[in-house]
């Protein structure tokens, strides 16, 4: 163990298992650097350093080290907790309490970061790769030569990772990869051969193109297990990817609209550079796509496009192929077992195929969504046992097939990316130049959606200046969690209870309605 490794080795003993910017590793490569990491992991948690919940966190950007802690702490039987590389060190600090992570791998993007939330969260081990003469980090080359080759043994049993999603209190919740995403197994053996079972396992090399902090992403680092070559991009750039797929061969992909768009942005000149016909599978995630855009995807790489609809919380619950799409242009798909998808009114009565409402999804196995830590929002996620919502709204046709045509809770999805307006919200109230705030998504033709900030001014004769709010909010909050522009408004239209109808003050931002501050 790892077996998949030593069988691929043999069967082809110079070829590339994984590949970053930095490197290639052979199959022996890969055999090697995961059994020293699980090897010094399984000591580590022999001591009692990972706790009673077995975790370790990874805060760092896409590299092959970021893939090989993961899947080493996957062949330990540790529970590996992916942290946003984006955030603050206060707010990785705070995942790293709550997840009660035992070590941090970090990388050189995120290395001062990484010390600052282990010392406010009392990690007492960092390891970090390219940062090696830093103080307070364990070299990951001198870690790793610390371990043994031994296998590990295959009694070992698996942990899911546990993903971090924010609610709309404004506080990330973690949430264990469902077991719709997650392998499972008794013991690492079965693990490992449910893994090669998999969709994705079939194809060859898989690209790794957005951030291994996501669901998707991470979902296909982990085919590395299944005896699937894996090339890793640092960071999304549309010829840049067109790019390995040509050099590499790859057959299949996790991306989000955004990275369609960008790619169809490309001239013409650049796109025919490239040969993209190796690519068999690419899974369409992170938020509905446009029509436009998914139709000139499926003209320029052919049908191997499969949306898959979903959540962390659940993984997906829709999918759909291009064949099918191409007869239901627009729709995220028909649900797919365990889940069966509904759209209720506002009293959860079932509505009739045409009607639009709001879209719930029953569990088989009566999961639903579960939170861990956090009791009161599991209860809050599902209004019956088994039965939960993305917070979407849609309509279904005759034959089953979801559209979704708004959000009716406040999370904005940009880039793929969720965000919630709360964190912005909780800490813009607390300038002085601010007397009341709400932060709303509204469409944007690259990411999809982005946030905007509506701001009541303390003193409307003399308000603030919106560059100096951002600037002020950025400096206390991860920038892509905060607005991209703000705008000077008189009124939220709260009701008597003070609440604000988000869906209903965007109509009127979008439709200039709102009344504007002159200073």
């Amino acid at each position: 163990m790892p077996a998949f490794a030593k069988q691929r080795a043999a069967e082809d003993p110079t070829g590339f298992a994984l590949v970053d910017a930095q490197r290639e590793y052979t199959w022996s490569d890969v055999d090697e650097a995961l059994n020293r990491c699980a090897n010094r992991l399984r000591d580590a948690d022999a001591r009692g350093e990972l706790g009673t919940h077995h975790r370790i966190a990874v805060f760092a950007e896409n590299a092959a080290e970021t893939a090989l802690a993961h899947l080493g702490g996957l062949l330990a039987g540790t529970s590996s907790v992916p942290v946003n590389f984006h955030l603050t060190a206060s707010e990785a600090a705070y995942i790293l309490s709550d997840s009660e992570s035992g070590i941090v791998f970090v990388g050189p993007e995120t290395v001062e970061r990484g010390l600052a939330a282990a010392a406010e969260a009392g990690v007492g081990t960092v390891i970090g790769w390219g940062c090696d003469d830093i103080d307070g980090v364990t070299g990951w080359n001198e870690w790793l030569a610390a371990g043994s080759t031994d296998d590990p043994p295959s009694s070992i049993i698996p942990l899911p990772n546990l993903l971090y999603t924010s609610g709309t209190t404004g506080l990330p919740k973690g949430t264990e990869l469902p077991p719709t995403m997650f392998a499972g197994g008794v013991d690492m053996v079965e693990h490992l051969e449910r893994l090669a079972q998999g969709g994705f396992a079939g194809f060859g090399t898989h690209l790794v193109v957005g951030p291994m902090y996501h669901t998707g992403p991470l979902s296909g680092m982990r085919l590395l297990c299944a005896g699937v070559s894996s090339v890793i991009l640092d960071k999304f750039d549309a010829e840049a990817t067109l790019a390995a797929i040509d050099r590499y061969r790859t057959e299949s992909a996790v991306m989000v609209p955004t990275h369609f768009v960008r790619m169809l942005a490309l001239s013409d000149e650049v796109k025919a550079k490239y040969d993209v016909s190796s690519m068999k599978l690419i899974a369409h995630t992170g938020a509905k796509c446009p029509i436009d855009v998914k139709a000139g995807m499926i003209e320029w790489f052919g049908p191997v496009f499969r949306d898959a609809y979903g959540a962390t919380e659940v993984g997906t619950v829709c999918s759909i192929t291009s064949e099918e799409w191409m007869d239901h242009r627009g729709s995220v798909g028909r649900s797919i077992p365990p889940f069966h998808a509904v759209v209720l009114d506002d009293r959860l009565n079932e509505l009739p195929a045409g009607t639009e409402g709001q879209l719930y999804f029953r569990d088989d196995t009566g999961r639903g969504i579960v939170y861990p830590n956090d009791s009161d929002k599991t209860a809050a996620s599902n209004p019956e046992p088994g039965l939960f919502t993305l917070g979407e709204i849609g309509y279904m046709d005759d034959d089953g097939y979801v559209y979704i045509t708004d959000r009716f809770n406040d999370m904005v999805v940009s880039g793929g990316v969720n965000i919630y307006p709360a964190e912005s919200e909780l800490l813009l109230i607390d300038h002085p130049g601010v007397a009341d705030v709400a932060c709303v998504g509204v469409p944007h033709p690259d990411m999809g959606e982005k946030l905007v900030g509506l701001v009541i001014p303390t003193d409307a004769a003399a308000p603030p200046d919106v560059d100096e709010i951002s600037t002020w909010l950025r400096e206390r909050l991860s920038t892509y969690k905060c607005p991209r522009e703000y705008h000077l408004v008189t009124d939220l239209g709260r009701t008597t209870m003070g609440k604000v109808n988000k869906r209903r003050l965007r109509d009127s931002w979008l439709a200039g309605e709102l009344t504007g501050v002159s200073g």
